[in-house]
């Protein structure tokens, strides 16, 4: 899918991808997703930099595991939790701190709730994040501007090969599609470039899951997400057609996988920086003061003359 400008990714319906936001606040941490995270921090043994500042962009559908893991890794710097949805992030802080009675409340590294002041993130971390986003260059954005000069961003979200088996059967029975288009990777590399990171990296990984039966599937696709197609059945069905969608769905079992049915996912991973501001060189030019102040704190220090 190509994306050219920073509006709704076409086939994602804004309302139920809000709606799914707000009720993803009651479900914490999906396996896939935790999995997804600890292949995301094994990149990070290739960033020096140690963060004093770190943001963790939904936690509670992106890893409650991995943040604590991340938390180890870099035990001295202040956490945040965020979201599109603040009633997420203020969750997430209760399940991340514990009960009043538990010591890791008390004597654990204290989280904060929203952001940080502009420019003071040293690494935003969002994991199975953007692929739900109505209106993700402006996502983007923000998070560029949540980070510190050289800061970075780590990401991961759903690729267009996800589901492919599943689309191919609602296309064989002439339904509507079962998802909405996801994001090609080198698309995710011009918004990042688009809307200020430098130096993107992109790359992506195929998993194939297999499950006993189409009910036990189906369970599994609900905890993860939702429908959010605008061109997805637009009404209730009843059990004729989930019998008739448990039926259709035996068409993903595989001889080699034992009968079992398959289903493959794409893993976009994204990493960036967020470089110094640039001045445009013309003859009159106009500096404000944030951008000022950032390029005197990244100014080369000259030595003392001895």
């Amino acid at each position: 899918m190509a994306m050219s400008a920073p509006e709704c990714p076409p086939s994602l319906d804004p309302i139920a991808a809000a709606r799914w936001s707000a009720h993803s606040a009651a479900l914490l941490s999906p396996w896939l997703h935790e999995e997804v995270a600890s292949r995301m921090q094994e990149r990070l043994a290739f960033i020096k930099l140690q963060p004093t500042q770190w943001v963790h962009w939904g936690p509670l559908q992106g890893g409650l595991q991995s943040h604590e893991a991340l938390q180890r890794r870099y035990p001295k710097a202040q956490a945040w939790v965020s979201s599109e949805q603040p009633q997420q992030s203020w969750v997430a802080q209760q399940v991340l701190q514990g009960k009043w009675w538990h010591a890791k409340r008390w004597f654990g590294p204290r989280l904060k709730h929203g952001l940080p002041p502009d420019g003071q993130a040293n690494m935003l971390w969002a994991n199975m994040q953007l692929h739900t986003s109505a209106q993700p260059q402006n996502l983007l954005k923000a998070w560029h501007r949540a980070l510190a000069v050289d800061g970075f961003l780590m990401f991961s979200c759903l690729g267009p090969d996800t589901l492919r088996e599943l689309r191919h059967v609602y296309a064989q029975h002439g339904w509507p599609e079962p998802a909405h288009e996801f994001t090609d990777m080198h698309d995710w590399g011009d918004m990042l470039v688009e809307a200020g990171f430098a130096e993107p990296v992109m790359d992506m990984e195929r998993m194939t899951l297999s499950y006993e039966s189409p009910q036990r599937m189906l369970a599994e696709l609900r905890s993860w997400g939702r429908n959010l197609n605008v061109q997805r059945f637009q009404g209730l069905r009843g059990r004729r057609w989930r019998d008739q969608l448990n039926q259709a769905l035996m068409m993903l079992a595989r001889p080699e996988e034992g009968g079992r049915l398959t289903l493959t996912f794409e893993i976009v991973y994204g990493h960036a920086l967020k470089p110094s501001p640039r001045i445009p060189v013309h003859s009159h030019a106009v500096i404000d003061l944030e951008q000022m102040q950032q390029m005197l704190r990244n100014r080369p220090r000259i030595p003392d003359k001895v």
